[in-house]
């Protein structure tokens, strides 16, 4: 049966939408069926023509339960629920349905101390640095900054996803015909990491060019989980 992804957090303007759309269109691109569900009852649904995924419209308790129910009966699928900030019940609801749960964050004291408490309120959780700074210094202090405030959480902190302006095109209504390599590569990466959590192995299957990525920072001062080997 399919497995759920929740993308959750108490603070607003994480990128939960963002990450969810990107993490749809990397498993596209790997290969995996997947399905965007909209829980936001601030956002309108999103036509699905052209995507890589299927999109789901589940803004009411009860379309969220027929959503889940449907998704459980599918075989080799993910479906990745976005569930929209400060809603601390619907949080407590996702975490419990899902088989695994990201937290998003961006590179400031205040989302590093709100994320700090999910992972405190949800032990399963993993947390995903969002919309994170590409320049070298502003990325250096920013992983330094998940290194000291994050450090006994580390190995629940994946790679970061980097702050791309065109993934915004994953947010329009009608998703445009071409897509910006960068903005594939990104959701390509990302969408790894979660097959790995996931223990899914991709086999022969994925499509389109390589991931391509940069470093910044030595092995050995990065926090991020997947960042060499984990002790």
């Amino acid at each position: 049966m399919a497995q759920i992804v929740c993308v959750i957090g108490n603070k607003g303007g994480t990128g939960k939408t963002t990450l969810s759309h990107m993490l749809c269109q990397g498993l596209g691109l790997l290969g995996q069926r997947a399905a965007c569900v909209l829980t936001d009852v601030c956002r309108q649904p999103l036509i699905p023509d052209g995507r890589r995924y299927i999109t789901a419209d589940a803004r009411t308790p009860v379309a969220l339960d027929k959503v889940v129910a449907k998704l459980r009966t599918l075989e080799h699928w993910l479906g990745v629920i976005d569930g929209g900030g400060n809603r601390t019940e619907m949080d407590r609801r996702l975490y419990a349905i899902s088989d695994l749960v990201l937290l998003p964050f961006r590179d400031s004291h205040e989302d590093l101390r709100t994320v700090m408490q999910d992972l405190e309120q949800f032990p399963r959780a993993f947390a995903v640095p969002s919309q994170w700074p590409t320049n070298a210094w502003q990325r250096s202090a920013a992983d330094r900054a998940v290194g000291e405030l994050l450090r006994p959480y580390r190995h629940r902190i994946l790679h970061p996803v980097g702050s791309l302006s065109a993934s915004k095109l994953l947010l329009q209504k009608r998703i445009p015909e071409q897509i910006p390599t960068q903005v594939s590569n990104a959701c390509r990466a990302f969408a790894r990491q979660v097959l790995e959590l996931l223990e899914i192995d991709l086999g022969e299957e994925e499509t389109d060019s390589p991931m391509q990525t940069t470093e910044t920072l030595d092995e050995d001062e990065r926090p991020m989980r997947l960042r060499g080997q984990a002790s």
